[in-house]
């Protein structure tokens, strides 16, 4: 089962906001055989005609006739009590990784509690296959030797997580870079424009976020 999920792509639905635009979810071309949802995201599943394939939380933020959908669907619940040490996301998230899926895009992480949208950003350097997706954008985790394939024209932005990146070199963007150091807050890497086909990240030591527009 492990080989069949290599190079599949994990959908997960957290709590958060989510992107009015139905054209949105149908260029994700999600698959529910790999959709799994994280308490209320479930709810917004089912209203966009998804059944996904499991259902995580302590159902805080769940409906009495969602949840009875989810059953009649025999969608896989996992209950936890309210009182745990982790949030339903990344217990959701930690087990969707062990499933060695590609990629994980995640849906819903960002809007409401600030403190929830910040601990969910904090995962891409736990889990370093997520992929977050808003309406407007993307938000990963950049590694040394990075490389973005077909974006030419795309704004996008770099985020220094860390004390500091150092020497990050960036070819192929409108603005690029040669062994500089990044320090946390500089707002040198925000909106520089992919200006090559092939464009490419590197650094020697720091965490680093990248955000790309999808408009």
């Amino acid at each position: 089962m492990i080989q069949s999920l290599m190079m599949t792509n994990a959908f997960i639905f957290l709590n958060g906001q989510f992107p009015s635009c139905k054209n949105f979810y149908d260029n994700l071309n999600i698959d529910s055989n790999h959709l799994f949802c994280a308490d209320g995201g479930a709810k917004k599943a089912l209203e966009l005609n998804y059944i996904p394939k499991e259902v995580w939380g302590d159902f805080d933020s769940l409906d009495s006739n969602s949840l009875d959908m989810l059953k009649s669907n025999n969608v896989i619940i996992k209950t936890f009590n309210r009182d745990k040490d982790f949030t339903d996301g990344e217990l959701l998230i930690s087990y969707v990784s062990s499933l060695n899926y590609d990629k994980i895009y995640v849906v819903g992480g960002f809007g409401g509690r600030i403190d929830h949208t910040l601990t969910n950003i904090n995962l891409i350097f736990k889990y370093s296959n997520l992929i977050f997706l808003d309406q407007l954008e993307k938000l990963f985790l950049v590694t040394p030797n990075f490389i973005i394939n077909k974006n030419k024209n795309k704004r996008i932005s770099f985020i220094c997580f860390s004390d500091m990146v150092k020497n990050l070199t960036l070819d192929g963007f409108l603005y690029p870079l040669k062994n500089h150091t990044l320090h946390r807050g500089d707002s040198t890497c925000l909106s520089n424009i992919i200006t090559e086909d092939t464009a490419s990240i590197n650094f020697t030591e720091g965490k680093l976020i990248g955000v790309l527009s999808l408009d």
